[in-house]
């Protein structure tokens, strides 16, 4: 079997690299509790009065007991590692295209470029009918792309319905292909004089993406700056983020240690190649969703005050995983390690081994935490994912909008308009029109859009509590009955007042349809609030110098 190398996932998998440390429980313990398991089951299966399927219980209990230690130790059957080796190989075999589920169908998200999907003329918001000859209108997601899937060079035939078309029904013979899943999709030059580069993941191809992204700026003499963006990004491989950590620090440099059960279960990652540039100045953006080997390379480069690191404290996941084969094919992933970035810090937000009595946990409080310090002498904490050294505070959501493009009305004009217009300007001088937003304005059927009228809602609550607590007289009546009308929801008018935030969507929306990630990624960094903390801070060499300084 092929060696996996480690993954470090908010959600994924990893490869063994220590050996078996002694169990907690005795095997006395462990053996009488086994005995009684499997007594239990087979009484069941001998005695219930109905039939109970074996693979579907024992499922059910391996689940239950993993449940209990924490959410990355995971029992993964034959049947679903194909998903288990894409994270790590960034490749599978496929159609290339993301897929969504509403109002029970399966329908194209978007076809990636160059993908099967994309050259045979896939689109956003096609519905899959028909896949091999078979029906799959009301399947889940799940099993429409188990049959899109396949061995790279076998092909695939798909009908789908087509919406704001005419002739609706379309149906494609695709050649699946293996399809490479970019962690690098987009790089560039953004404010004038900032090497922009967005990493997605941390998969076997990420470390040489990113080196090549990396010396294409440096090429280019306007280019001052670096800024890696790594929000959203849920990690992957150890050995990868210790890679692109190895492209600004020096070769040897200590990037993180993970230490297992017992004082011989520790291991060492240092970089091991020359570096691009140990020099530019660097940002590092992260938000929430930034998890895991992310960690690793926004951890090793605060530590070693090599960047600046720009956003919201980051998700805090410094647990590592391996996998055990089991009988019949199947994987063990269980947690085995916990990692430390250079400062010796564990950031680890919830510790899973102290449970309250109801069996939820619990982020660990900022009280707890230990001050560490970085290379500089700066103080850093541990136990709670990375703090950035300038935190950026978006405004409150705005419900409107929200459900614009949850309900997917966004989207759906996108669709509409791509079916009308061949093409469109360059992503970075596309703007939404006033024409196009009149039109947006138009497509939306206020009898089915729904949103939160929070004023409406609020004079309806303090009418009720009037009465109740008993204020409630005609002239209170009248002074509420006014602030209704003065308060009443207009769709047209709210619309109107949240253009700008809206037009942001809807022009990432269409500029995927002709452009793909790199339309919708210009589009987005456009109004983008971390990336414009980033370039001040870059832009400014003695603030630059002074987050780094001690």
């Amino acid at each position: 079997m092929r060696k996996l190398p480690v993954i470090l996932l908010a959600a994924a998998t990893g490869a063994a690299m220590f050996t078996v440390a002694e169990t907690r429980s005795s095997k006395g313990e462990i053996a009488r509790n086994l005995d009684i398991f499997t007594s239990i089951y087979k009484a069941l299966q001998t005695n219930y009065v109905d039939t109970i399927d074996a693979d579907k219980s024992m499922t059910t209990a391996i689940g239950a007991m993993l449940n209990e230690i924490d959410p990355y130790t995971e029992y993964i059957p034959e049947k679903d590692q194909d998903e288990f080796m894409t994270i790590s190989t960034g490749e599978y075999g496929g159609i290339g295209s993301y897929i969504g589920e509403r109002d029970g169908n399966v329908y194209v998200t978007e076809p990636r470029k160059g993908s099967p999907a994309q050259k045979a003329g896939l689109r956003p918001g096609d519905v899959f009918y028909i896949i091999d000859g078979d029906t799959v209108t009301g399947l889940k997601s799940a099993e429409v792309s188990k049959r899109l899937k396949g061995q790279a060079g076998t092909d695939v035939s798909v009908t789908v319905k087509r919406p704001y078309v005419a002739d609706s029904l379309r149906s494609f013979t695709l050649t699946r292909e293996k399809i490479e899943i970019d962690p690098v999709p987009y790089y560039g030059v953004v404010k004038g004089n900032i090497g922009y580069i967005q990493l997605t993941t941390f998969n076997e191809k990420t470390f040489g993406k990113t080196r090549d992204a990396l010396e294409e700026l440096k090429k280019n003499p306007e280019v001052k700056s670096i800024v890696l963006d790594l929000r959203g990004n849920g990690g992957g491989l150890l050995e990868s983020a210790v890679q692109v950590v190895g492209l600004f620090v020096p070769k040897g440099t200590e990037v993180v240690r993970t230490r297992g059960k017992g004082l011989l279960n520790e291991k060492i990652y240092k970089t091991t190649q020359n570096p691009v540039d140990t020099e530019i100045p660097l940002a590092v953006m992260v938000n929430g969703g930034s998890a895991s080997a992310a960690e690793i390379v926004t951890g090793a480069l605060q530590d070693l005050d090599r960047a600046v690191i720009v956003g919201e404290r980051s998700f805090g996941k410094g647990l590592v995983q391996s996998t055990r084969q089991l009988p019949y094919n199947g994987l063990l992933k269980v947690t085995i390690a916990k990692y430390y970035i250079p400062s010796g810090r564990l950031i680890q937000a919830i510790d899973y081994s102290h449970r309250n009595a109801d069996g939820s946990v619990a982020r660990i409080p900022d009280s707890l935490t230990t001050v560490w310090h970085t290379a500089a002498g700066r103080e850093v904490r541990d136990g709670g994912g990375i703090t950035p050294d300038v935190k950026v505070e978006y405004p409150e959501g705005n419900r409107l909008v929200y459900n614009i493009v949850r309900d997917n009305w966004s989207f759906d004009f996108a669709n509409r308009y791509a079916a009308t217009h061949d093409s469109v300007g360059a992503p970075e001088t596309f703007e939404i029109t006033d024409t196009i937003f009149n039109e947006f304005k138009a497509f939306i059927d206020p009898a089915k859009f729904k949103y939160d009228r929070t004023c409406e809602l609020i004079l309806e609550q303090l009418e009720k509590a009037t009465k109740t607590e008993g204020y409630l007289n005609d002239e209170v009546q009248a002074q509420l009955d006014t602030l209704k009308v003065m308060l009443r929801h207009d769709l047209n008018h709210d619309l109107d007042l949240n253009r700008a935030t809206i037009s942001e969507y809807l022009a990432s929306e269409i500029l995927q349809r002709y452009y793909f990630d790199r339309g919708a990624i210009i589009e987005a960094l456009k109004h983008d609030q971390e990336l414009d903390s980033a370039a001040a801070v870059l832009n400014t060499p003695a603030r630059y110098k002074a987050i780094l300084s001690r």
